[in-house]
């Protein structure tokens, strides 16, 4: 066990190192979602608002985008670790670890505990952000807790689910593309920017039953105390469980193949 912890703690400063090195994809999930959420909740906040109902104005709206956006904050730097898993696979890097007495599955998890540290940064930087511009959570410091533990869950998770998508991708262009439905589609197609009854039928149907929806909802009742169905909480935890299960066998299997499909 020590030595898989060291091997563990040696990948992850490998992985905060290239962040630092090459921080393009880093800062630009940094930036993305504060960006977004500047976007809308300064600029379209007070139409947006409109159709929450029950006023409010742009107070309200910000309040109601903030969880998603942090949820969208996770999605985007999922883009990152898919991509420098991928390098590892095409340059050879990996080829050599193998030589090495190198505890294996200490290199994917070193990109996953890297992510999670950055992606924190990330989240931290979005409320601060949101703060400014006028969200107000009511929550008490258990379900601040909660909140910070369920998105954590994401985290790990969408990770896990985007590090098996790069391992599997010929190209570091073609690993930055294939994670763009995470990053881009499930955040739009979700609840983040508009309630589901103001959504057409079809894209309310698709919105209803994807996984970022319940665990936006879960993220509303946590930090803003907005009434949620009575099983959002444990579907939330049981996407964020049953993501994270596939995300990893499925990159256990694709990394110990030890080729590029």
């Amino acid at each position: 066990m020590s030595y898989a912890l060291q091997d563990t703690g040696t990948m992850l400063r490998r992985n905060l190192r290239h962040a630092q090195r090459y921080p393009g994809l880093s800062l630009g999930a940094l930036g993305m979602p504060v960006i977004m959420i500047l976007l809308f909740g300064l600029i379209f906040g007070d139409t947006f608002s409109n159709g929450l109902g029950g006023g409010g104005g742009r107070g309200a709206y910000i309040n109601f985008l903030t969880p998603g956006i942090l949820l969208m904050s996770i999605a985007s730097g999922t883009m990152s670790p898919a991509v420098a898993v991928c390098m590892d696979m095409t340059e050879g890097i990996v080829a050599r670890f193998r030589t090495m007495a190198i505890f294996r599955p200490a290199v994917l998890t070193g990109h996953v505990l890297g992510n999670v540290i950055l992606t924190i940064a990330s989240l931290a930087l979005v409320v601060g952000f949101a703060v400014l511009i006028g969200f107000r959570p009511n929550a008490s410091v258990g379900e601040w807790l909660l909140a910070a533990g369920l998105l954590i869950a994401v985290t790990v998770g969408l990770t896990w689910f985007a590090i098996a998508l790069g391992l599997t991708s010929k190209t570091p262009e073609s690993a930055s593309n294939v994670v763009l439905p995470i990053a881009l589609l499930l955040p739009f197609l979700s609840n983040t920017f508009i309630p589901l009854d103001a959504m057409p039928s079809g894209i309310r149907w698709f919105a209803e039953y994807q996984p970022f929806t319940p665990i936006i909802d879960t993220l509303r009742h946590l930090l803003l105390g907005t009434p949620m169905d009575s099983g959002d909480g444990w579907l939330a935890l049981a996407w964020c469980l049953a993501i994270a299960v596939v995300g990893y066998f499925w990159a256990q299997k694709s990394y110990n193949k030890g080729t590029v499909a």
